[in-house]
């Protein structure tokens, strides 16, 4: 049995186990430091999945592309479509062709979303101060993949800074992690500092116009009628007025903070099993978790909202919840990727959302919301649709603001779902 190199895993500056990874057979294996089950500290930190026990725990299930292997918790740290093209890169710069899911996360260290960290670190230099636009012309390349990629301007040093700034961010729209200093205004690279000196941004960056309209404020724009909806969401704003930038909820108070998918924390793959992709499926993970009621009400604005301004791609993996270590406890995280998630320039005669409700994932009725309503003991829920739906018209309104173009505001507010 051929295995590849054990790392540590490390939280809130303590190793709490080993993880290793058989290359033959594609196992994973997972075992607990006993020091730190016998402390009795952070009982709930992985609450379904690992069992909090000396032995050493296999894992052979978790095949797919998104865990490649990992236990589904510690795959949530691995860079997902857009990280992974940059990393890739990166390599080949290098001269490596391939690498495990374990050398990957040792290439990740420190330097990942949430609060998990992996050793031995292997240790990156310093990037300097971050120029936005010049990223974003090294990433422009980047996009072409193969094409540009052997040129001297596409070097392994600009490879480097985006890779430590990018790769952990997941998703399949180009973003950087990034540090803004509260007093100077400096940016620097978001993958080391965590003091409350900084505001730590994930950055949506605007590469062109290709899609024939600027995703990243139609973002903006659903972040502000989310807001006016009361939907708890990170503070978000425009650099340059075409970036979406929204701060980090794993970084707050000056330090990590742990956090884990739906898909992270339950092994339900969000791109390859349908079975498992319905809201209802969240919210028992959130019953399952003892979070708050108040959770539970926030979890159906955010899916009547997701349907009514149809957000289809709404998927496991765009929900999460966070840790706190203090009281042991989980609650519903700040909602992200709230967005038109199709391309209005492009006609669907019809569009399956993500998440199913109430079984169904196209025409979805008043009826289907407050079936899951009464099933979750939603307080008030046709007074909560009536909210988010009285919000259509504000599309209009903060679009045009915004200078969307006049077809894509059309466009989209077609698109909308009144339910009756």
């Amino acid at each position: 049995m051929a295995r590849d190199k054990i790392i540590d895993v490390v939280i809130f500056g303590e190793e709490i186990g080993k993880l290793g990874f058989d290359l033959d057979q594609r196992k994973s294996f997972f075992q607990y430091n006993p020091d730190f089950l016998e402390s009795g500290k952070y009982t709930n930190l992985f609450p379904f999945i690992f069992k909090r026990t000396t032995p050493v725990q296999v894992f052979t299930e978790f095949q797919q592309d998104t865990f490649q292997g990992l236990p589904p918790m510690i795959a949530d740290s691995l860079p997902d479509t857009f990280g992974n093209i940059i990393f890739q890169e990166w390599l080949t710069v290098r001269g490596i062709q391939k690498v495990t899911p374990l050398e990957q996360l040792a290439y990740t260290a420190d330097r990942g979303m949430g609060a998990i960290e992996y050793k031995p670190v292997k240790e990156l230099p310093n990037t300097s101060i971050v120029n936005i636009n010049e990223v974003i012309i090294i990433l422009e390349k980047v996009l072409k993949l193969k094409e540009d990629t052997k040129g001297t301007s596409l070097s392994e040093l600009a490879l480097l800074n985006i890779f430590k700034i990018g790769t952990s961010a997941g998703g399949a729209r180009p973003k950087i992690l990034i540090s803004e200093h509260k007093e100077t205004g400096s940016i620097i690279a978001g993958d080391k500092e965590i003091s409350e000196d900084y505001n730590h941004y994930l950055v949506k960056l605007h590469l062109n116009n290709s899609d024939g309209y600027n995703r990243e404020i139609v973002e903006y724009a659903y972040y502000l009628l989310a807001q006016e909806a009361r939907i708890d969401m990170m503070p978000c704003k425009l650099i340059e007025r075409k970036h979406f930038a929204t701060l980090r909820y794993d970084r707050q108070y000056g330090e990590k903070q742990h956090i884990l998918t739906v898909t992270g924390l339950t092994g339900w793959d969000f791109k390859s099993q349908p079975e498992n992709s319905s809201y209802e499926n969240i919210f028992k993970v959130a019953l399952a978790l003892k979070v708050p009621h108040k959770d539970l009400q926030q979890l159906f604005k955010r899916m009547v909202f997701n349907l009514i301004f149809k957000n289809v791609d709404d998927h496991l993996k765009n929900h999460s919840f966070i840790y706190n270590k203090v009281t042991d406890s989980w609650n519903l995280g700040p909602a992200y990727d709230l967005t038109y998630a199709l391309n209005p320039l492009f006609t669907f005669k019809n569009t399956s959302r993500a998440l199913s409700i109430n079984g169904k994932r196209t025409e979805i009725t008043l009826k289907d919301i407050l079936t899951i309503a009464d099933e979750f003991s939603i307080k008030n829920p046709k007074g909560i649709v009536a909210e988010v739906q009285g919000l259509i018209p504000r599309w209009q309104e903060v679009a045009s603001e915004l200078e969307i173009p006049k077809k894509i505001i059309k466009q989209i507010h077609t698109d909308l779902v009144k339910l009756n």
